[in-house]
């Protein structure tokens, strides 16, 4: 999980990538407790205004006047940068063969890839990985805890919450100490990360309640990440999420008429083509 200036970003409309199109299902989703909820809705509203205010207007001129190749390029510089936490976790969790994947995707591209600027273990086929401590705590069976809006960083759980600091440490770029060249870093970082979100602010606007499903969407994802994208049922149950419907993802109706709706009755079957033919007076 990023905890970076653009961290808040990342979180919360990355989510909306996954689930933009069950966005009014997502919304009427039951969610653990949120016991501070007035003060998380406060926070939210403070971040957006930033965003509104400062980020997104920022993101869109780098956008418009950035060379693609330029955007790529610190795309994966940034990406590169945080291999070290995801290797450091892999090997938490015990996944030795991953951290090894992610290893070797991280030296290829820190010495052929121009210190990260090109993707170079792509080519190679190595799988790309994302590990944090919030996943490793909850693979511990640690719970998630509340819900937790973060000032500048976005929605988190109690559980997430030691990862602002854990991962922030290992991740290099927190090792360079001298001048300003190390917040100029996060800046750019936080710039690049909003303009690639850009094209999911439609779908965001689209949404009745912005806060709620947020959060919603961020706590589905978290128990996601948390299983490789196998939750079991129990763990669904607990947290009180529920599997959406397979077919809202392509914009379908649900498999199952409602309760109390009728089945539409079958379209009635076309004539065959051996019905018999009037006869002809004529003949």
């Amino acid at each position: 999980m990023s905890h970076s200036p653009a961290g808040w970003a990342r979180n919360a409309l990355l989510v909306i990538a996954a689930l933009s199109c069950a966005a009014c299902a997502s919304t009427a989703t039951r969610t653990p407790g949120d016991p501070i909820e007035p003060a998380n809705r406060g926070i939210y509203k403070f971040n957006d205004a930033i965003d509104r205010g400062v980020l997104k207007p920022t993101a869109k001129v780098y956008d418009k006047h950035s060379p693609g190749w330029l955007k790529t390029g610190i795309g994966n510089f940034f990406e590169n940068l945080t291999y070290p936490g995801t290797i450091v976790n892999q090997l938490l969790q015990g996944k030795v063969k991953a951290a090894g994947q992610d290893t070797a995707r991280f030296l290829i591209n820190l010495t052929l890839g121009w210190g990260g600027v090109m993707d170079v273990a792509s080519g190679a086929k190595l799988p790309h990985h994302d590990e944090d401590l919030g996943q490793t705590l909850g693979l511990w069976g640690v719970p998630p805890g509340p819900y937790v809006m973060m000032p500048f960083l976005g929605p988190a759980s109690l559980r997430d919450l030691p990862s602002a600091v854990m991962d922030r440490f290992i991740e290099p770029l927190s090792w360079y100490n001298y001048g300003n060249e190390r917040w100029f870093a996060f800046a750019l970082d936080a710039v690049d990360t909003r303009a690639r979100l850009l094209p999911l602010d439609a779908s965001l606007d689209q949404v009745y309640d912005r806060y709620a499903f947020i959060r919603n969407a961020y706590l589905q994802r978290r128990l996601y990440l948390v299983y490789d994208g196998n939750p079991p049922e129990q763990a669904l149950e607990d947290e009180g999420l529920e599997d959406p419907d397979p077919g809202a993802d392509a914009g379908q109706e649900p498999t199952e008429p409602a309760s109390g709706d009728q089945a539409a009755p079958p379209a009635p079957e076309p004539p065959s083509d051996t019905t018999e033919q009037p006869s002809d007076p004529t003949q």
